[in-house]
């Protein structure tokens, strides 16, 4: 069974159709590439996967169970977690803080403990902690847990929201242009944490991105939308050979 399957996804806005019959089926421990021009559909699919927007029509299926127009939360406590194409830290928190967020969901600490600040509740406190602590060592970040998250340089800022999208414990990790204005040093520890990720923590990847370089890198299959539809999908060095693909980056 694939984790991720979708049936004819589609969404309409008014009278445009931004995305139509979008179909495809991940396998477990996939890095997918999810590639276009600019305006082809990939962040709209994204906000459907996630909850954001509600599909007009298909369905799709994490690990089996229909998640279409379910709720952003629910999305995510089901094991779906993304990052963002503009970076979304919170930007007055700490590093260390920011992972804390994305650790919520396992504080298991009842309402009375913390308001009394019991023993049950430092304990939960420190476990989470230590969870935090691990998971920026594993993006060399443990360095400045207490730094404002603000001050980071932009690619540490990149790695900062992945790591906290991985804290919610996901299944499949949805990549939004993370190489955005990365310059080709930080491109290159990028796909490196890619893969980390994938073999470290037994997940599944769908990435959307323009750099091809790092596309045809790290990607084993890949999808190309152009104006909402599929163009083209399957291994990465078939579709980028593909002349219909080639056009719709190049033109004619």
């Amino acid at each position: 069974m694939p984790i991720l399957k979708t049936e004819n996804l589609s969404i309409t806005f008014g009278g445009l159709k931004a995305v139509s019959d979008f179909s495809v089926e991940i396998e477990k421990n996939r890095i997918y590439g999810l590639i276009g021009p600019n305006g082809a559909g990939k962040t709209t699919v994204f906000n459907m996967l996630t909850g954001v927007y509600k599909p007009t029509a298909g369905r799709f299926y994490l690990d089996g169970e229909d998640l279409t127009g379910k709720s952003p939360i629910y999305i995510n406590r089901k094991g779906v977690a993304r990052t963002f194409q503009n970076i979304r830290l919170f930007g007055k928190m700490t590093v260390l803080e920011n992972v804390l967020v994305g650790l919520h969901a396992m504080n298991k600490c009842d309402p009375f403990s913390s308001i009394l600040r019991l023993p049950r509740y430092w304990r939960t406190e420190r476990e989470l902690k230590n969870k935090a602590h691990a998971l920026l060592d594993v993006f060399g970040l443990d360095g400045e847990a207490e730094h404002i998250s603000s001050n980071l340089p932009y690619g540490k800022q990149r790695k900062l929201e992945i790591a906290r999208a991985l804290a919610t414990n996901p299944k499949l990790l949805l990549l939004d242009e993370p190489a955005a204005g990365m310059n080709p040093h930080e491109t290159g520890e990028l796909m490196e944490t890619i893969r980390l990720i994938r073999d470290g923590f037994d997940m599944t990847i769908l990435l959307i991105e323009h750099d091809l370089k790092l596309v045809s890198g790290i990607c084993e299959e890949v999808t190309v939308l152009n104006f909402g539809t599929t163009l083209a999908q399957g291994k990465v060095e078939d579709v980028l050979r593909d002349p219909a693909v080639v056009t719709a980056y190049l033109g004619e």
